[in-house]
This record gives structure tokens, C-alpha cells and sequence, in this order.
């Protein structure tokens, strides 16, 4: 593990996103509150916070940290996708960059799990760091490559 001892507290954010694409129906089905489960966004937001609470006993190497905030968010994108925002905010030593990426990656297996019966083609795509704001390397923002 790193050692952040001498390392300003400062406030640092993460945002991250998912995105997991599914076949139209199961997505209907999703939006239509019809999952034998229950309602598979709130599931999947509520499995992300908890993910991101506890990224340090998943992530090798990862400190434990006090987050301040955890925002899950989950939306349709078209008619077969759902697209996953997770944002983890402290003020702290270290960044909060996996937090954000486990809370999204976790929603994400947590939608798969919940349709799998209905859908097994399901991806899990775009897992990424979209931003972070704080500590010594400063402000990070993803920006698409164009091919």
C-alpha cells in the first residue's frame, strides 16, 4: 500500500460510467417495473454504493476511506442499454478513482444478475473514469478519441 502520510487532505471527486447492453425487451421490462425480482435499478444503485463503500476489501492494495458521498445513477440509452454514472466525493489523501469505477462496475454485474434469466446476452461495456478533481496530479477528464 501506498504511503499517503504526507499527502495534503484535499477534497477529490471520481466520476465513472457502465454501461450494459441487453435486448429491448429485457430493457422494456426493466423500465416497466415487470422484473419477478423487483425493481432492478434501485437494486443495482444501492449494490454500487455499497461497492463503493467497500472497494478496499476488494481492490488489493486499495486504502480504506472515509467517502463523504455516493451517487449511483441509471438510465436508458436507447432502446437496449442502460448507461451506469457513479460519482464518489471525499475530502482525503487519496483519490477516490476505484471507489467510482467499482461502484459502476458493480451496478452494472448487479443488472446482469438480476436478468440473467431473461437475457444472457447481456454486456457489460465502457467501463471508465470519466473525471477526477483533486490531490496532486490535478483535474482528469476523459475525452473520446476519434478514429
Amino acid at each position: 500500500m501506498v504511503d499517503v502520510t504526507e499527502k495534503s487532505v484535499t477534497t477529490r471527486e471520481a466520476i465513472a460510467e457502465a454501461r450494459v447492453r441487453m435486448l429491448p425487451e429485457t430493457l422494456r421490462m426493466i423500465q416497466a417495473g415487470g422484473h419477478p425480482k423487483g425493481d432492478v435499478f434501485a437494486v443495482a444503485r444501492i449494490a454500487g454504493i455499497m461497492a463503493a463503500k467497500k472497494t478496499h476489501e476488494l481492490i488489493p492494495l486499495c486504502h480504506p476511506l472515509l467517502l463523504t458521498s455516493v451517487k449511483v445513477e441509471l438510465m436508458a440509452e436507447g432502446d437496449d442499454v442502460v448507461h451506469i454514472v457513479s460519482r464518489c466525493k471525499l475530502a482525503g489523501q487519496t483519490g477516490v478513482e476505484m471507489e467510482a469505477l467499482t461502484a459502476a462496475s458493480v451496478a452494472a454485474l448487479t443488472i446482469y444478475d438480476m436478468c440473467k434469466a431473461v437475457d444472457k446476452g447481456m454486456t457489460i461495456e465502457s467501463v471508465r473514469l470519466l473525471e477526477k478533481t483533486g490531490g496532486k496530479s490535478g483535474h482528469y477528464h476523459y475525452e473520446k478519441v476519434s478514429s
